[in-house]
C-alpha cells in the first residue's frame, strides 16, 4: 500500500470532526394530530436542491410523516418547482407541502429582497405557515435572520456557520433554527486532492462578495491552503446572476484565466446547469489540469476529474427528515443535532483522467466508490 493511499484512507477516517452534543428535553407536549403547513424558499434552481428535497420527502415517508414521498427528479430542468407541486398534490400526512408555498429568487438579488419580504409578511400576517424549508445560503440567511416564530430548516448550505445562518455546529443560536453541518468537509477535500497530485498552485473561481465567499467556503479553503503550503490563485466574477448565459460566461472566464497560472482547479459551488459543465471543463482537460468538484460527484459525471462521493442523497434526506420528525414530536429545532457525518468515498471520471494523461494507481481505484467512464457531449 502506497503512502498516498494510506494518507487517503487516513483522511477519510480521521478528519470527521466533532460529535453530536446531547440535546435537551422536549420543549412542549406535541399535538399528535397536528398537520404542519410547510413552504419552500431558495435562492435559485440548483441540482443539489432537487436531490435534497426529493430524498427528504422519501425520508419523511419512511418515518411515517407522509404517505407518498416518491417524487421524481426532473431530467431536463434544475428547478424544484414542479417537484414541490407534485408533493403538494400527492404527499399527504402530518407534513403538508403548501401548493402556493414555493418561493425562488431565480438568482436575482433584487428579487431576493422582495421574496424575503413577501414570505415574512405571509408568515406574520396570514399565519398560514408552520415550517420553512430553506435551500442554500441566500434562503438560509434571509429566513434565519428574522424572528419568525416557526421552525426554519436550512439545507444544502456550504457552511451555515461561516455564512452566519447559525452560531456554531453544536448550537444554532436560535430556538427556531436548525441547519445541516458537516464540519471539516472542505479541509478533507483539499487535503485528499493535494495528497494525490502535489500541486503547488490551486486555481479557485468564485464570486468575491460576502455571499459568494460563504457559498464557496473561502475561509476554510484559505486556511487549509495555508496549512498545506498551497498558493491559491483566484479569479472572481458575478456568478449568482439570473441570466444563465451571463453566469456561465462569467464562470468560464474565471476558469479560463486560471489555466495558465494554476497547477490544478478546485471548482467551487456553481448554479451552472449540468449540461454546461462539459464545455466549462473542456479547456481544463486540454490544459492537462487535475480538477476537483466541491459540490459532489454529479459534477464528476459531467467532466470534472474527481470529488468526494456519497453513494446517494439518501443519507442527507434521512438526516433532514429525522430532524423535521424530532421537531414534529415536540423538540425545538435548536435542540436537534445539526452535525451530519456521512460515509465518504471517492468519485473519479476515467475519461477526464485519460484526457489529462493521469493513470490512477490501482490502490486509488480500489478506494473509488463512483467511476464514470464518459463525459456527456459538450453543448
Amino acid at each position: 500500500m502506497t503512502s498516498a493511499f494510506r494518507w487517503f484512507c487516513c483522511l477519510l477516517l480521521c478528519f470527521t470532526l466533532f460529535s453530536a452534543a446531547p440535546a435537551s428535553a422536549a420543549s412542549s407536549v406535541p399535538d399528535a394530530n397536528r398537520v404542519w403547513r410547510v413552504i419552500y424558499v431558495e435562492g435559485g434552481p440548483f441540482i443539489n436542491y432537487q436531490q435534497t428535497l426529493a430524498h427528504t420527502a422519501r425520508g419523511l415517508q419512511k418515518l411515517g410523516l407522509i404517505s407518498n414521498g416518491q417524487v421524481a427528479i426532473p431530467k431536463d430542468s434544475e428547478s424544484a418547482s414542479d417537484m414541490w407541486l407534485w408533493l403538494a398534490d400527492h404527499a399527504k400526512g402530518r407534513i403538508r407541502f403548501m401548493r402556493d408555498g414555493f418561493y425562488s429568487a431565480e438568482w436575482d438579488g433584487t428579487a431576493r429582497q422582495a421574496l424575503k419580504e413577501a414570505v415574512i409578511e405571509r408568515i406574520r400576517n396570514r399565519k398560514d405557515v408552520d415550517m420553512v424549508i430553506c435551500m442554500g445560503t441566500w434562503a438560509g440567511l434571509d429566513m434565519a435572520s428574522e424572528d419568525l416564530g416557526i421552525p426554519v430548516f436550512s439545507m444544502s448550505v456550504t457552511d451555515a456557520v461561516a455564512a452566519g445562518i447559525v452560531l456554531s455546529a453544536e448550537d444554532s443560536g436560535k430556538d427556531n433554527v436548525h441547519a445541516q453541518l458537516e464540519p471539516g468537509r472542505f479541509r478533507r477535500q483539499l487535503s485528499m486532492f493535494h495528497e494525490i497530485f502535489k500541486f503547488k498552485k490551486l486555481g479557485v473561481p468564485f464570486e468575491d462578495t460576502p455571499d459568494g465567499r460563504n457559498t464557496a467556503a473561502m475561509d476554510e479553503i484559505e486556511a487549509t491552503a495555508k496549512e498545506l503550503g498551497i498558493e491559491l490563485v483566484t479569479a472572481s466574477a458575478p456568478l449568482d446572476v439570473p441570466n444563465e448565459e451571463e453566469a456561465f460566461r462569467n464562470l468560464k472566464g474565471c476558469v479560463d484565466r486560471l489555466l495558465t497560472s494554476a497547477d490544478a482547479l478546485y471548482l467551487t459551488y456553481t448554479s451552472t446547469p449540468m449540461h454546461r459543465i462539459p464545455a466549462l471543463m473542456a479547456p481544463v482537460l486540454a490544459a492537462g489540469l487535475p480538477s476537483f468538484a466541491q459540490a459532489g460527484p454529479q459534477f464528476v459525471e459531467y467532466g470534472v476529474l474527481m470529488s468526494l462521493a456519497q453513494a446517494s442523497f439518501d443519507d442527507i434526506g434521512q438526516f433532514e427528515a429525522s430532524a423535521i420528525a424530532e421537531v414534529v414530536a415536540g423538540r425545538k429545532p435548536r435542540d436537534v443535532n445539526q452535525i451530519f457525518e456521512p460515509e465518504l468515498g471517492l468519485a473519479v471520471n476515467l475519461k477526464a483522467a485519460m484526457k489529462i494523461g493521469w493513470n490512477p494507481p490501482l490502490e486509488i481505484l480500489a478506494a473509488v466508490d463512483e467511476i464514470y467512464q464518459q463525459i456527456p457531449t459538450e453543448r
